[in-house]
């Protein structure tokens, strides 16, 4: 039977990792049929040859890994998502790479006719040496595919050997660039890189087509995530992590491994292994686009802290990579040491770090540590400091700073696949309560310098990042005098990028908050600083004086008239500068914990005063859920066939009537959500669902009594008591074909909504991916086109939605104990079909047993007889205290 439109855009969602598999077959061949013929012949490639192999390694390897790391994150797989992001870093560098050999086909120890010498970027003839840049990005990819091999195996028995022969590959390479036998070791390599990456994309091809696993491979790891060790409770995540948007994959381990590779290179040239920075600097800056794809993911999740963390860090490998590239083709590279030490800049960068740190001192150790060796990076690279010296010290920090961040990167994959901090990452330092109160206890002292009356504003994520560059860039412009071109060179990396580059980024993100106001002044910004960098850099080129440039100046100042005082005085630079310092802190201090810790001041204009037109009509009916008016017209709707918002004792939802199937594909349709994740029912009542009949046993009737009414949710048999219950016609379409959950609300508002239309289907209010909805205000502006009225309730009462438990199994009885974890639950192959379908995300880790199935998954089986599915508002502690009271009370 063919599939629906609807339900072929879902599958085809569903595994993104059959594209990042075939990007690196692709690859993989092209880079083997290149080896092999450099290998067996005498004439190297050409450098049509070579410029046309980088250009597909980059469209190929590069671009559709990009796509698939995007799509894996967004179905929260940590390790896919990661890996084929950075494995779309490598492609596009080692492409590049092979650009520039092409570009410059006499490489090693070329010389340049003197006619052409006046091209190149410095008064040495000596070609840049392609292969030792090469070198050490390939070398720095050993050491992240390697990592990336152990932890798929965790996963399944695939990509170990994908990913381990793509390490063993990358090592040959390099070998390669000197010795030209390692190419053909390389290319059998590669080769095999192609067969287990074809058999690994077509394992996963049909299991998005069928649904299940046809041809063996995934599912079952090579070995139990859980053996490498046992949960640390001292390493628990902070509460805040509770409120984060987990529909997105972490993207911590990302920005990690973009740290660890960046250092790794800079490393090479810092010791003195590479003789210029000009592939260095290609590389890095293509690998800082993966950290600012973890710091975007970092948004979406609501982490305003890693967020801005994985900014900065992008920011500062980006300054420093076209900085020394900049040094590198210098003309005057005697004058760089004196020119260097005039400028500023990157003083910001240490005052920064230092704030990441202070407010990371909530966090485990290992946090604070890699903060700490982040302040020591950006103190290395203090531009006072004598260059000579500078290079060791900036090359002890960065492998220093390597080490950590290979380590944190294994950590943070190991622990986000299991759940679990099963890689030790120490103890907090300092409790979120301590930090706070250290926080509004500076609060107060500001309050009582500057008088001000309690502050009105607010917070977002991308605030931080906006002071961070704004304020860089400021402090970026104390360059001293004009006269001297060097340090206008050099500062332009530390002006373009943070106040071009990143506002631009800070920009989309406010777009995509969908504040109508907030992108117009980081574009502002971003157009000021573009326009302050054109000057400075093409001032000499077209004879422009800065201090007479024919009304150039006057023009940029005019286009942003808050910036006049970028142009007039140094003395206002710096306190801008230190103002986007303060500004950076207290934002993302205010945004991680959710709370005005510290003082942003009250807006100078009021909203309600400048605005005089009438507010636009919503779109869809709003009623106010205090009129019993308001129920019966939203219950009007619902009966109808209408689909609407209305609250819950958690987050908003969006409800169908049960009676209306169509309706509840509706739901799919506006949520954009995929066609496989089952939707549950609420009802108003335990004694409605006692009127139905279910076949259920004496201890799931003890259990529901004791959650019900409240924030649990219960998975159950199917029946046909849903239609005694009221179900109807929408049998099909909530849950799956042999369970479905149900919850009856702790919010009575809804209770009487669910009396007037009988059991609703309810799924979150908000598009799929999405954070969830915690205001009516949210659900109107971003589904209220789509729905049929909204019931307005205020704020809703929690950040989170409800805690899922597995109950089908709830009566059986436990027939042995598992010799790992103490506890295990004999459950049928249907139950494990069930778990993997209300868990939506994961593979389920389980052993062959005679005549059942033994999950093995601590997360999951808890106690005997239930599983957490997902801990939401009420803890797994509270659930599983309850079970086993009401459980001992049976016995």
């Amino acid at each position: 039977m063919m599939a629906s439109p609807e339900s072929f855009a879902a599958v085809f969602y569903s595994e993104p990792a059959v594209l990042g598999l075939l990007a690196n077959v692709a690859s993989a061949f092209l880079v083997c049929l290149q080896n092999f013929a450099s290998a067996y012949s005498t004439i190297q490639p050409t450098g049509v040859e070579n410029i046309l192999a980088g250009v597909h390694l980059i469209l190929i390897g590069g671009l559709s890994q990009l796509l698939a790391g995007v799509l894996t994150f967004r179905k929260y797989d940590h390790l896919g998502g990661t890996a084929f992001l950075a494995f779309s870093s490598l492609w596009s560098s080692y492409g590049a790479t092979r650009i520039i050999l092409g570009a410059y086909p006499s490489l090693e120890n070329a010389t340049v006719h003197p006619s052409n010498a006046s091209f190149l970027p410095s008064a040495d003839p000596a070609f840049p040496s392609v292969h030792e840049g090469t070198v050490a990005g390939l070398v720095a990819y050993i050491s992240i595919s390697l990592i990336l091999s152990f932890c798929s195996a965790t996963v399944n028995y695939i990509m170990p050997f994908v990913f381990g022969a793509i390490t063993l590959a990358l090592a040959f390479e390099a070998v390669g660039l000197v010795a030209r036998w390692a190419l053909v070791v390389s290319g059998i390599l590669e080769l095999a890189i192609v067969a287990c990456g074809l058999y690994g994309a077509l394992a996963l091809l049909f299991k998005g087509i069928t649904q299940r696993y046809v041809l063996p491979g995934f599912g079952i790891p090579l070995f139990n995530v859980l053996l490498l060790g046992s949960s640390s409770r001292g390493a628990s995540k902070n509460p805040e992590e509770a409120k984060k948007n987990t529909n997105y994959a972490e993207p911590m381990a990302l920005n990690h491994l973009s740290d660890a590779t960046s250092a790794f290179i800079f490393s090479f040239y810092a010791l003195g292994y590479m003789g210029d920075f000009y592939v260095g600097a290609v590389w890095v800056s293509i690998n800082a686009v993966g950290q600012i794809l973890s710091s975007y993911y970092s948004y979406l999740r609501d982490d305003a802290y890693h967020a801005t963390k994985s900014g900065v860090h992008s920011l500062y490998w980006l300054v420093m990579s076209w900085e020394e590239f900049t040094m590198t083709v210098s003309v005057s590279s005697e004058n760089v040491p004196l020119s260097r030490a005039g400028m500023v800049g990157n003083w910001f960068f240490l005052a920064t770090a230092g704030t990441l740190l202070v407010l990371s001192l909530n966090r485990d150790l290992l946090e604070v540590v890699h903060n700490s060796l982040f302040i020591l990076l950006t103190a290395s690279t203090i531009q006072q400091t004598p260059i000579t010296g500078a290079h060791i010290f900036f090359g002890v920090s960065c492998v220093l700073y390597t080490a950590t961040s290979l380590y944190a990167t294994f950590a943070a994959l190991i622990n986000s696949i299991a759940e679990k901090a099963l890689i030790p990452v120490g103890h907090r330092l300092l409790s979120s309560e301590k930090l706070q109160k250290v926080l509004l206890a500076i609060r107060a002292c500001l309050r009582r310098c500057k008088d001000m009356q309690e502050p009105v504003a607010s917070s977002e994520v991308p605030d931080a990042l906006f002071y961070t560059c704004n304020g860089l860039a400021a402090f970026a412009s104390l360059q001293g005098p004009f006269e001297d071109p060097v340090r206008e060179h050099l500062s332009i990396p530390t002006i373009l990028i943070p106040g071009t580059v990143f506002q631009l980024y800070v920009c989309r993100l406010q777009v995509q908050r969908g504040r109508r106001f907030g992108p117009v002044l980081p574009f502002c910004y971003a157009a000021v600083w573009a326009t302050w960098t054109w000057l400075r850099f093409a001032g000499n080129l077209l004879a422009i004086d800065p201090r007479n440039d024919g009304g150039f100046t006057a023009g940029a100042t005019a286009f942003l008239v808050i910036n006049v005082f970028l142009m007039l005085l140094v003395v206002v630079l710096c306190v801008f500068s230190l103002t986007c310092l303060y500004g950076a802190a207290a934002s993302l201090a205010n945004c991680t914990f959710g709370r005005e810790l510290l003082l942003l001041g009250p807006p100078l204009l009021k909203a309600e005063a400048a605005t005089k037109e009438p507010a636009p009509p919503p779109p869809c009916i709003c009623r106010l859920s205090h009129r019993t008016s308001s129920l019966r017209s939203i219950a009007n709707k619902l009966n109808a066939g209408g689909v609407c918002g209305v609250p819950t004792d958690t987050v908003y939802a969006l409800a169908a009537s049960c009676k209306h199937p169509e309706a509840i594909e509706t739901i799919y349709r506006i949520k954009d959500r995929p066609q496989e994740k089952p939707l549950c029912i609420f009802i108003s009542n335990l004694d409605q669902l006692r009127a139905a009949l279910p076949p259920f046993r004496t201890l799931l009737w003890a259990f529901m009594e004791q959650v019900y009414p409240g924030g649990v949710g219960c998975i159950v048999k199917k029946g046909q008591w849903l239609k005694k219950l009221g179900v109807g016609a929408g049998y099909d379409r909530v849950g799956t074909k042999d369970s479905i959950m149900v919850r009856v609300p702790d919010l009575t508002v809804l209770v009487h909504l669910i009396n007037m239309t009988g059991p609703l289907a309810i799924t979150s209010a908000n598009p799929s991916g999405e954070t969830d909805s915690t205001h009516h205000d949210m659900v109107i502006t971003r589904l209220g086109h789509k729905l049929e009225g909204v019931l307005c309730d205020g704020e809703s009462n929690e950040a989170v939605a409800s805690t899922v438990v597995h109950c089908t199994e709830i009566d059986a009885v436990m027939s042995s104990r598992n010799s790992l974890f103490g506890v295990y639950l004999a459950v049928s192959l249907d139950t494990l079909k069930a778990l993997c379908m209300w868990k939506g995300q994961g593979e389920v880790v389980i052993k062959k047993g005679p005549k059942h199935l033994d999950l093995v998954e601590e997360d999951w089986v808890a106690a005997e007889g239930i599983a957490i599915l997902r801990e939401g508002c009420v803890p797994t502690a509270k659930v599983m205290q309850i079970f086993e009271k009401v459980k001992n009370q049976m016995v």
